[in-house]
């Protein structure tokens, strides 16, 4: 288990009820339905393979723009049936900070949000399409370091990596970006699995997407909705 930035990797431990709650709203380990169903008696996994083609994830509508359900320095589609819920940091660590346990769960709260340079902006959960895990957008300031180095500052914020592999891309409108694909080993659970981000520089400073996962092979069946979103990303 991480508790030092970023995500909780599985719950949260000797935590205090608010920053437990916190932790479980950034948690890559959503709850699953005991009977692996949904309502409709379709399995999670046929949930969402219904939303990907040969092509990759259908599109369920784009977000970054004004009024979109996250505003962000760039735009990028989601994949259908994805459900996306914008972070206000700054009021999550105020409210946290009001809590019982005052400062400490503040300090909790700032660490679960911010992760090396950049803070968490928003959240796309993958569960209403049938897997286990988030696309998870980090936005940062002007002035916080180029697309290359914020990235490599996230990465190395998160610990306990390995097999680190960067490369260059471009997007949609021909921005550079960088994307790296790395492996993330718990200790606590003494299992390591793939993970994959990206950033892209803006005007507003850097922009950190990031997806994760319960374990490889979820990783791998929502890598559809992040390749959608990689594929579409535009600078704003």
């Amino acid at each position: 288990m991480q508790v030092k930035v970023g995500i909780v990797r599985g719950g949260a431990v000797g935590l205090t009820a608010g920053a437990a709650l916190l932790a479980a709203m950034l948690s890559g380990c959503a709850e699953s339905s005991t009977d692996g169903e949904d309502q409709s008696g379709s399995s999670p996994k046929a949930a969402a393979s219904a939303g990907t083609t040969a092509a990759g994830a259908v599109s369920g509508g784009t977000i970054g723009a004004a009024g979109s359900a996250c505003e962000l320095p760039v735009s990028f589609d989601i994949a259908e049936d994805w459900k996306t819920k914008g972070i206000d940091a700054e009021a999550e660590t105020s409210k946290a900070s009001k809590g019982s346990d005052g400062d400490l769960s503040g300090d909790l709260a700032d660490a679960f949000l911010r992760q090396g340079p950049v803070t968490a902006a928003c959240e796309i959960d993958a569960k209403p399409a049938g897997n286990i895990g988030f696309l998870r957008v980090w936005t940062g300031k002007p002035g916080d370091g180029d697309a290359r180095t914020a990235l490599r500052e996230f990465v190395a914020a998160e610990d306990n990596v390995s097999g680190e592999k960067y490369h260059s891309f471009r997007t949609a409108d021909g921005a550079a970006g960088v994307e790296v694909e790395y492996l993330y080993t718990s200790k606590l659970l003494e299992e390591t699995k793939k993970e994959t981000a990206l950033a892209v520089g803006t005007p507003d400073g850097p922009v950190v997407l990031h997806l994760g996962g319960m374990d490889t092979e979820e990783h791998e069946e929502m890598r559809p909705a992040y390749e959608l979103a990689k594929r579409t990303l535009r600078v704003r």
